[in-house]
């Protein structure tokens, strides 16, 4: 062992020296005696002075030294080098430490998995071989590895093979272990399930492609109808555990909606948006709403579910379809709250250039100013907000130019509501009036419009 350090300093030379000297000097400040705790595959300034402890062997330095230099050749993507470094490494699985111990099964199977992901010669054969030599090894991560292998296969196409895997990984038991990696095994089976389910679409898919009097079409139905119960069993049982599941949600939805199981499918959806066990997720309000669009639910329901994914999310696109909604609905909140909306979806940058939502604030600004005034208190709270920063984000002299030359549609739009928000000294309004009035009439119209309703900024809050 004392030849492989030499020669692994050798190979570094000077510079390993001197990193050796630098970590020292941080793991032992203040106290000569303390080794300094080394993260694997981290700098070596991530070292921290422990409360005691033996000094290291010649072993358990070549050990480290060698780490480092796996590191240094996964960074620099040399695979080979770091496989030939690897061969060495194995034997930190002999060390004597029992924290050692704890932790060398997962140091080789998350550097080596990384090799022979990557390294030009490596073949699935070889991976998997690999895969179930970790697998063995350490008990404690049996399930993680399988799934990660899983992962591993299903990326590169190798669908068969992956689902086979999963049920071996399902199928696992080991005493008091496999309780405790019982999370695991859930995460099994709903990969499982997800790998059912693409097969149930890819038998429905062969179905559709069938004469409607074909013989063949009964046998394929049963044969999605046995997917569909085996898919259902993993997908059902992973969406009760609290996270975030959108696509197994989404597949077990669609097999519901299939065999119009339209009230189970609701359920799913609702407990997912809106049980508390559950992190807040915008996309889970996403598919409670069209699923209740597609199944011709009450504009009322649609209007609840959007109005909880506008307060997580205001500037989601879904935000015109609420606002449609809403100028529907003859509730005064309800057009209150349209105008609030279009307002704040305005404030992000995604939305500065969206014709249709300039023009849906201009066309209720114009409705407001037509409505005696009544309304006139909902648009002089959405301004104070906005009043020290909208001039510069919307309506400087610059985005004029830009807009005027890029989009004329979003121009004509804009200039009304800067016209009636900022008066008719606005740079924004002034330059659009004076390019349109060039060429198109109706811009003399739209300044009457704003000069008529001169009073309007003035009794805005101060811009």
């Amino acid at each position: 062992m004392d030849s492989f350090s030499d020669e692994l300093r050798r190979e570094g030379g000077q510079e390993s020296v001197e990193e050796e000297t630098e970590g020292a000097s941080v793991g032992t400040a203040g106290n000569d005696q303390l080794p300094g705790i080394y993260i694997p595959l981290l700098p070596r300034y991530f070292q921290y002075p422990t409360n005691g402890g033996v000094k290291p062997s010649d072993f358990q330095k070549a050990k480290e030294e060698c780490l480092n230099y796996i590191q240094e050749a996964l960074l620099q993507s040399q695979w080979q080098r770091a496989a030939e470094l690897m061969v060495s490494y194995v034997e930190a699985l002999e060390n004597t430490t029992y924290r050692k111990q704890l932790v060398a099964p997962e140091e080789i199977w998350r550097i080596g998995t990384e090799i022979v992901h990557h390294h030009p010669r490596s073949n699935i054969e070889e991976s998997t071989h690999f895969a179930d030599q970790m697998k063995n090894l350490g008990v404690k991560r049996y399930l993680k590895v399988s799934l990660e292998h899983a992962f591993y296969l299903m990326c590169n196409g190798y669908m068969d093979e992956a689902y086979q895997n999963l049920v071996l990984a399902e199928s696992w038991r080991y005493g008091e272990q496999t309780v405790l990696q019982e999370k695991d095994l859930k995460l099994v089976q709903g990969y499982k399930g997800l790998l059912d389910y693409f097969q149930w679409l890819k038998k429905k898919t062969d179905m559709l492609q069938l004469e409607e009097d074909s013989y063949a079409k009964t046998s394929i139905q049963q044969e999605m109808h046995s997917f569909y119960r085996q898919a259902a069993v993993g997908l059902k049982e992973i969406i009760k555990i609290p996270g975030v599941w959108d696509l197994f949600v989404l597949c077990y939805v669609d097999l519901l909606e299939y065999y119009k199981e339209y009230e189970e499918a609701k359920e799913v959806l609702r407990e997912y948006a809106y049980d508390s066990k559950f992190p807040p997720n915008p996309n889970a309000h996403v598919y409670f709403y069209q699923f209740l669009k597609r199944r011709g639910e009450s504009r009322k329901t649609q209007i609840a579910v959007l109005q909880v994914l506008y307060e997580l999310v205001p500037s989601h696109e879904l935000m015109l379809e609420f606002y449609d909604m809403l100028k529907k609905s003859k509730k005064s909140k309800n057009q209150r709250l349209r105008l609030e909306v279009i307002f704040a979806a305005l404030d992000f940058a995604g939305w500065k250039d969206n014709v249709k939502a300039w023009s849906y604030l201009a066309k209720q600004i114009v409705e407001i100013l037509q409505n005696s005034g009544k309304q006139f208190d909902w648009l002089k709270k959405e301004w104070g907000t906005r009043k020290d920063w909208w001039p510069a984000f919307h309506f400087s002299h610059y985005l004029a130019k830009r807009n005027w030359k890029e989009n004329e549609s979003l121009a004509c739009e804009k200039v009304l509501v800067a016209g009636i928000l900022l008066g008719k000294d606005c740079k924004y309004f002034k330059y659009i009036t004076h390019q349109g009035s060039k060429t198109k009439k109706k811009f003399k119209k739209l300044k009457n419009f704003v000069k008529e309703n001169g009073w309007v900024h003035l009794r805005l809050p101060d811009t």
